[in-house]
């Protein structure tokens, strides 16, 4: 059996798997906030509090830049050390990857069913280094670095690099936030505080009140989750606006991210963000975007992309290594 994690900001998911038939199998998962608790080793012990005693091996994905295995997690104040982990908890191994790179590994478990393509002209048989973009709280990107054998993942801290637009709104968008936070990274355009930041800049530019009912959903739920949904029902025109821009830079940066990780085996579209908004990911928004990189556009004309519509991969695939760890 393993134990693995998924640790963001704001909560904390655990999984116990078994292999069998070299396929994962969930015996037990939790979830939990992590403002109740002072310290992961905290949340795994009342975890394995009344769960099975032969556990020896976890892995856990944590939102953050990992160091000599270690981490300080994102928007928490948290340093998550394995070594210390390892000892506190007296595992046989205990292994921290950052969250997007458990989700890299995480691919490999899915069923085909669980990945959506959404590229018609894509050449699914190409075969080739991938790319993993995933906007969630944040944006994170890894990179599948194909070795002649198998894919071998590892983690970047892309979504922070620079937001470049490519059209005359993205340069007033860039101005705008350029005015709030000096430097604009991609996870400020391309995240759940990118839909909220591209919807107040559609409302400012708009000079069109914000209507009661809108304003009463957005007090009582999430901005970024109200604006996606009313989007797509096309309930209010600044809400498409923001809905068709963020969708416009998720193609973007996937693109992006395709030719630096030249990505002929794919560009996979993790995170919560995405599953919510496949009307739009499939439509001409997204791919045009996507395909538009001048003299190398024809590369991305071929390249595969899937939506990944299981919510527990990154568990997977810290299950998953936790398991192959040597």
């Amino acid at each position: 059996m393993f134990l693995a994690g998924d640790i963001g900001g704001t909560k904390t998911n655990l999984a116990i798997y078994t292999f069998d038939d070299d396929h994962l199998v969930e015996q037990k998962s939790a979830h939990y906030a992590n403002k109740d608790h002072a310290a992961l080793d905290e949340i795994v012990r009342d975890f394995l509090a009344d769960g099975p005693k032969d556990i020896t091996r976890a892995c856990f994905g944590v939102a953050g830049p990992v160091k000599d295995g270690a981490v300080r997690v994102t928007n928490l104040p948290w340093i998550i050390d394995a070594v210390e982990l390892q000892a506190r908890l007296k595992f046989k191994r205990v292994s921290v990857l950052n969250d997007v790179d458990a989700n890299a590994y995480g691919i490999q478990t899915l069923r085909p069913d669980e990945l959506l393509p959404i590229n018609p002209q894509a050449d699914p048989q190409q075969v080739g280094n991938r790319a993993l973009i995933s906007a969630g709280t944040g944006l994170g990107e890894a990179g599948m670095f194909w070795d002649g054998v198998t894919h071998r993942p590892f983690a970047t801290e892309g979504g922070h690099s620079s937001f470049a637009p490519n059209d005359a709104i993205g340069d007033e968008l860039l101005r705008f936030l350029r005015r709030e936070h000096g430097h604009v990274s991609w996870e400020r355009v391309l995240s759940g505080m990118g839909m909220k930041n591209t919807y107040r800049f559609f409302r400012y530019r708009s000079s069109i009140a914000e209507p009661a009912w809108l304003t009463k959903e957005i007090n009582e739920g999430d901005l970024a989750a109200v604006v996606t949904k009313a989007g797509l029902a096309e309930k209010d025109h600044v809400c498409v606006e923001s809905l068709d821009y963020f969708t416009r830079n998720y193609g973007a940066e996937a693109g992006n991210f395709a030719l630096k990780m030249l990505a002929l085996g794919g560009v996979y579209l993790g995170g919560g963000i995405a599953p919510k908004m496949l009307p739009k990911l499939k439509s001409e928004i997204f791919l045009d975007a996507f395909y538009h990189k001048g003299r190398l556009s024809p590369l991305l004309h071929s390249t595969p992309v899937y939506v990944i519509l299981n919510d527990k991969t990154a568990l997977q695939g810290a299950a998953w290594f936790a398991a192959h760890a040597v």
